[in-house]
Formats: structure tokens, sequence, C-alpha cells
């Protein structure tokens, strides 16, 4: 009787994909999970069965930045518990190859397609409540997945980062759910754009913002005022398309309550 007990708890600890802990999977924390392309990593709410289904933020990391490095964050361990959300972390070994970019070494579409696809099929994640964000380089990574993929996330939250020269006439994937953070005083990524190594070109985020706003016929305007404290934004909405743009009055920087806060405006918006 004992050994029946032992064996059905252990086929349910196995059906669940834990045994009482996130860390049971077969990746996550600080194992990667490995898919054509590349691999990712993924934290899960403290206390998450294994079964219900949740859903996600994607952060995609900067410039010499590593999906092991964000994993290290409490503070994007924090949000995962307090928004009961999949916290995933994509590797791109330091940099990410999007249109424009200096390195061009991986099909970056196809790769997040995998993780996509390895992620809900993998584990109890809903395809159809994902968020992608990302700082800096990882930032435009997420403008360029939203004008190319958008149909792979439900909205995109990108921070100091837009597209690079040359900005796209016109993106070939619906228009998307997008709220991107800015500060006034970023020298890394100003919002005016600026030469790279007198090859390539961050893109003025105004430019960068027109090529949606060209396509759903709205104004052509984009704010210039930061506030004291916290952020100011300019709101865009259509049938089909949200164009948010915040700004701050600091340097190149991220914020955990900016995601949280794009989380929870996405949530509304879809009526999750």
């Amino acid at each position: 009787m004992l050994m029946g007990l032992a064996v059905f708890t252990g086929l349910a600890a196995a059906s669940l994909g834990w045994s009482g802990a996130a860390h049971a999977f077969a990746c996550g924390v600080d194992t990667p999970c490995k898919v054509d392309g590349g691999e990712y990593r993924v934290r899960f709410p403290s206390g998450w069965d294994g079964v219900t289904p949740i859903g996600a933020i994607f952060f995609v990391h900067g410039w010499r930045g590593s999906a092991r490095s964000e994993m290290r964050s409490k503070g994007w361990a924090r949000m995962a518990d307090d928004l009961n959300v999949a916290f995933v972390a994509p590797e791109g070994n330091g940099t990410w190859s999007y249109p424009g970019s200096p390195t061009q070494t991986r099909d970056e579409f196809a790769y997040f397609e995998n993780v996509v696809k390895d992620l809900t099929t993998r584990f109890a994640v809903r395809a159809d409540r994902l968020m992608a964000s990302g700082f800096s380089m990882g930032g435009s990574m997420v403008w360029n997945l939203a004008c190319y993929r958008s149909r792979l996330f439900a909205g995109f939250a990108p921070v100091a980062g837009a597209f690079w020269n040359p900005v796209p006439e016109a993106c070939p994937s619906p228009p998307p759910i997008l709220f991107h953070v800015h500060g006034t005083s970023d020298r890394t990524v100003p919002i005016g754009g600026r030469p790279i190594g007198g090859i390539w070109g961050q893109s003025n985020v105004a430019e960068s913002l027109a090529v949606w706003q060209k396509e759903e016929h709205l104004p052509l305007v984009f704010p210039t005022v930061a506030p004291a404290e916290g952020i100011a934004c300019q709101r865009q909405e259509t049938d089909s398309a949200l164009l948010e743009v915040c700004l701050h009055d600091g340097g190149h920087s991220v914020r955990g309550e900016w995601i949280r806060r794009a989380w929870k405006e996405l949530s509304e918006r879809k009526g999750w």
C-alpha cells in the first residue's frame, strides 16, 4: 500500500511538471531551455501549481546583457509573483540581430517564434497572454518584433530603444499595442537618435513612431515634456492599435514599475 501511494505521488508530481517547487522543471532559472537557434530562461511565480495556465512577460536584455543576469534580479522575481506571470529572459549572447543593427548573426524572428512555441508547449503558459518588453538594444528588438511579428505577442513594452536606421517604410504585421518609455536626458539612446560608428544609426523615436501613426492615419505628434517625477504619456488609439509614448526626465534606465504598468494596461485593454 505504501509503495502504491509513493508511485501515485510520483506520477502525480511528474504529470504536474513539478514536485512542490518550480525548480523541478527540466529548465528554468538556472538551466536554460534549448530551442532551435538558441536558448532562454524562465522564472515562474512562487506557489504556482504548474498546471493552471498563466501569462508571461518577456524581457529582452540590452547590449552585453544576458538571460542569466536578468534571472538574478530580485525585482523581476517580485514582479512575477505580484502579477502571477512567468518571467521569460531570451538569450541574445550580448546583442541582437535586427534590421539595421551592427550584428547580423541570427534570424531573431525565427528564434523568438521558436521560444514562444517551446514555452507554450513545454509549460502551461497561455500563447494569447504574452507581452514583450526590453531595454536599450533589447527595446529596439522589441520594436522590431512589434513591426515584423506582432502576432507573437498581445502587447509590447520597450524601454529606451526604437528602430535603427533606416526606419522601415511600413510594417508587414498588424499594428501593435505598444507602451514605450524613454528618458529625455538619455545620451546612450537619445530620443532624437544618433550615429553609431559612422555606419549605423539609432533612429529618431518620433520617426519610428510615425511608421504606425501613418498606417493608422493618426496625427504625427510626439511628446516633448517630461515631469520632474514619474512619467507623462501621450496615447493614441484606434480599433486595432494603441500607441503610447511615456517620457521621464532621467537618462538611460529601466524601472520595473514601467513594465508592471504596461502589463496592467494591456490586461485592461484585453479584458483579462
